[in-house]
């Protein structure tokens, strides 16, 4: 197991633990760095043990590595969503060339994982979750392109994964937590081209130097043609 650089509270803020608690964790551990665990109470390092042991252990390098990217959590959870966006798209009655703004999102993503072969260990998925707001950023973008070269459609982001949980266990979340339909640009042949350049400029070097996995990768960009499908294994 790698030894956290920091506490992981907010881990346990997910895992539903109390402010209180979660408050409590963070305070235990920082004095256990400082002054070592001997200088607990008995009660204050059963409750460090407690909380620690609820938290999922911390998989990095080899050991993660072992794992197919294309089965990593993460991975499949970004390849679930967009699955879903394709399968709605194909009622919406678009012209050849036309793409979701949130699909081209996905994909642009899913191929720089391809591409740069990150760990994905719980480093990297929780430095990830801030692509959530450049996503929502870039989508909000793309509502104006959609008026000029494309159209606006509906899409529940909540519905594909409610429907899996309803009959599997999973921990993935949502994409955006709105009830219901929302808004959903969908962008026209030079207009998709274009907004899916402007996605790539900003998401290379955002998975680069976001993901600590990543730190010392000194690979090239990947060229415009580069396709994860043809050429994942180069």
């Amino acid at each position: 197991m790698a030894k956290e650089l920091t506490h992981r509270a907010d881990e346990l803020q997910a895992l539903g633990w109390s402010a209180d608690e979660v408050a409590r964790y963070a305070e235990l551990w920082d004095y256990r760095q400082r002054w070592g665990a001997m200088n607990l109470e008995r009660e204050d390092r059963l409750f460090l043990r407690k909380a620690e042991a609820a938290l999922p252990a911390i998989v990095t390098g080899k050991a993660a590595a072992k794992k197919n990217i294309r089965e990593k959590s993460y991975y499949l959870w970004l390849q679930f969503h967009l699955d879903a966006m394709t399968a709605a798209e194909q009622g919406f009655g678009l012209s050849e060339g036309a793409r979701g703004a949130w699909a081209m999102l996905l994909e642009e993503e899913l191929r720089l994982l391809d591409y740069y072969q990150p760990v994905l260990g719980l480093p990297d998925t929780l430095k990830a979750k801030g692509f959530d707001a450049v996503r929502a950023e870039m989508a909000a973008d793309a509502v104006s392109l959609a008026a000029d070269g494309g159209s606006m459609q509906q899409y529940d982001f909540k519905a594909a994964l409610d429907t899996l949980k309803a009959t599997e266990t999973s921990r993935w979340r949502h994409l955006l937590d709105q009830d219901g339909a929302q808004p959903y640009p969908v962008l026209d042949g030079p207009t998709a081209a274009s907004f899916r350049q402007q996605v790539r400029s900003r998401f290379v070097p955002l998975v680069r130097q976001t993901l600590p996995s990543l730190a010392e990768t000194d690979k090239p960009e990947p060229a415009d043609e580069w396709s994860c499908a043809v050429d994942a294994d180069s």
